[in-house]
């Protein structure tokens, strides 16, 4: 018999598909809006560049300095664009960094958002917006930052490059594994985690090793379907311990956002799994294996994705102030936040130690 539950439903529109590009020009009149702001960062400047002439008059202009992390200066600087543009729209074409700045418009304007996902972070379908300011990575869940409509093309995820599939992949994964732990689990965000999981596990390989173009295609269809679902779960409920560890590794320490869930997520499982048995075995079962830990630490590392934080440029004396930063504020989870144990899960994660 299902147990009692509360599930709240988040309200975007979500497109999914192949050369749905397309469809934006519709979607910014959907939204009675006419001075669509593209946003990039400034390596998918191209990318960008074609939804703007998709848009044609639709579209005022093309900010292209969108970093990771969210810094509020670079904010700051696309809102000088964007008043000066007069915007009254934003459409974000990329990944975590790219969203991270139009959610930061909108909180700072209230302009309704266009996403264009590229990359399977998943912040495109969250009410969450993480930012940094003098080396300090804060976050805040408000709807206002919600974007309104979400395109996803799974054409534009082929030039992904292979690495940062896999990296972006287990990104999307770390949403799915702490929805089923979390204290706001309930059966609609469980079934759309383990879905995730399976999926993005199970396209990783065949991207990583694709000999044609047809069977490359199906499993980035299934790897961008799987991040829509490892989104959703992140909007939806909240997170724990994986999630606060990657923000001060990356708003303090300034290490890649990808990369870092992708080291920190096995360590993270086995910190938390004595505590939150039902949910890590319904992450070992979407993974197919019999420990989740120890799953997610071998399909990263077999399909080459970096394992230690000494890989990523963390200096080993920094792990105990990481460690105090991490355990500061107190949030929700399932094993209790212990100084000593979190240090050992960092130095762990810093040798890139096969969690036991």
């Amino acid at each position: 018999m299902p147990q009692p539950f509360v599930y709240n439903a988040l309200p975007s529109r979500v497109i999914f598909g192949t050369g749905t590009i397309v469809q934006v020009t519709r979607e910014v009149l959907n939204l009675q809006c006419s001075r669509a702001l593209v946003l990039t960062t400034p390596q998918q400047v191209e990318q960008g560049q074609a939804v703007k002439d998709i848009l044609g008059n639709l579209c005022v202009g093309l900010y292209t300095n969108a970093t990771m992390h969210t810094p509020t200066d670079v904010t700051e600087d696309a809102m000088h664009t964007t008043e000066e543009l007069r915007a009254d729209c934003v459409i974000a074409v990329g990944g975590g960094s790219t969203i991270g700045l139009g959610k930061a418009i909108a909180l700072r304007t209230d302009l309704p958002q266009i996403v264009i996902p590229t990359t399977y972070a998943g912040s495109e379908a969250t009410p969450i917006i993480g930012q940094t300011e003098n080396g300090t990575k804060t976050t805040q869940k408000t709807l206002k930052v919600l974007p309104e409509v979400i395109i996803y093309d799974v054409n534009l995820t082929l030039s992904l490059p292979l690495k940062m599939s896999v990296t972006s992949g287990v990104n999307a994964i770390a949403h799915a594994v702490e929805a089923l732990y979390s204290k706001e689990a309930n059966p609609i965000t469980d079934l759309l985690a383990q879905e995730g999981i399976k999926s993005i596990a199970s396209a990783l390989p065949t991207i990583m090793h694709a000999k044609d173009s047809e069977s490359l295609l199906q499993a980035r269809n299934t790897a961008l379907y799987g991040a829509w679902a490892c989104g959703t779960c992140l909007g939806s409920v909240g997170m724990s311990l994986h999630h606060k560890l990657c923000h001060t590794l990356g708003g303090t320490f300034n290490l890649p956002h990808a990369e870092t869930h992708t080291v920190i997520l096995p360590h993270a499982i086995a910190y938390n799994a004595p505590f939150a048995m039902g949910g890590i075995a319904k992450v070992a079962s979407s993974l197919g294996v019999m420990n989740a830990a120890q799953g997610v630490f071998d399909l990263a590392k077999g399909l080459g994705a970096p394992y230690s934080l000494k890989e990523l440029g963390m200096r080993e004396e920094d792990l105990e102030r990481a460690a105090e930063i991490a355990i500061k504020s107190p949030y929700p989870n399932p094993a209790p936040l212990e100084k000593s144990k979190l240090l050992k899960l960092l130095r762990d994660a810093w040798a890139g130690n096969r969690p036991e």
